[in-house]
């Protein structure tokens, strides 16, 4: 089953230096058939002024995830934690039994991210921070796992919860596969560029909820950067 939310379906809201666009319900905008796909809670499609940003705020237990589209953003929390995070790069956050935090960004140019919320294994525990970068070569014409709270991960950034984030840069034509098991659940996002996910077309920054499938297979239609989480 393959559930496309085409982008301009989406709730939202534009506040002046914040364009947000929900995928699911979030703030004002409330749909309750899109409470959330599996574990994953929130997928959130910013798109924030030079200069600006998410002054301090609070959080807990929950895994917040961030994939920088465009320009960077720069974090700051309670914890002593301090980084900027660019284009292609991912930084995480485990809320767990609290963190304050905010966001900025300060470059001079737009910042455009996804900010993609998953819910934890258990509550509470310390809140921790983390940010790495993801060179696009490297995940070209396949899945790169970015953020991961499954054993053997190694190489992503860790999350506590059963789920992966996921990326992939593709050329036009090419398809990279990925064992979902048709237990799971994921959503999947092209940043960038047209797909066809198991031959459902998408449009850049449309939303497809994916379950009951087996592998799933995105090829490109023109050159294109997509993100997916698998989760529980």
């Amino acid at each position: 089953m393959i559930d496309v939310r085409p982008f301009n379906s989406l709730g939202g809201a534009n506040h002046g230096w914040l364009d947000a666009k929900h995928h699911f319900s979030f703030a004002s905008y409330y749909d309750p058939d899109r409470m959330g796909w599996g574990a994953l809670r929130v997928w959130n499609d910013d798109t924030i002024a030079a200069d600006s940003g998410f002054p301090p705020h609070p959080h807990a237990d929950m895994e917040i995830i961030t994939y920088v589209r465009e320009g960077a953003i720069t974090h700051e929390d309670n914890q002593g934690n301090r980084g900027r995070t660019e284009a292609g790069d991912v930084q995480v956050m485990s809320a767990g039994s609290g963190i304050r935090h905010s966001e900025f960004n300060l470059e001079p140019e737009t910042t455009r991210i996804f900010q993609i919320w998953i819910i934890p294994n258990q509550v509470g525990g310390k809140p921790s921070w983390g940010a790495k970068p993801f060179p696009k070569d490297d995940r070209s014409g396949r899945f790169v796992t970015l953020a991961s709270g499954i054993d053997g991960d190694t190489d992503a950034l860790p999350i506590r919860t059963d789920a992966r984030v996921l990326g992939a840069n593709l050329k036009a034509g090419e398809t990279a596969e990925y064992t979902l098991g048709g237990k799971r659940h994921a959503y999947l996002v092209p940043a960038k560029g047209k797909v066809e996910v198991n031959g459902v077309a998408l449009d850049a920054r449309d939303g497809a909820a994916i379950a009951e499938v087996e592998t799933i297979r995105v090829t490109a239609l023109e050159d294109a950067e997509v993100v997916m989480v698998d989760a529980a």
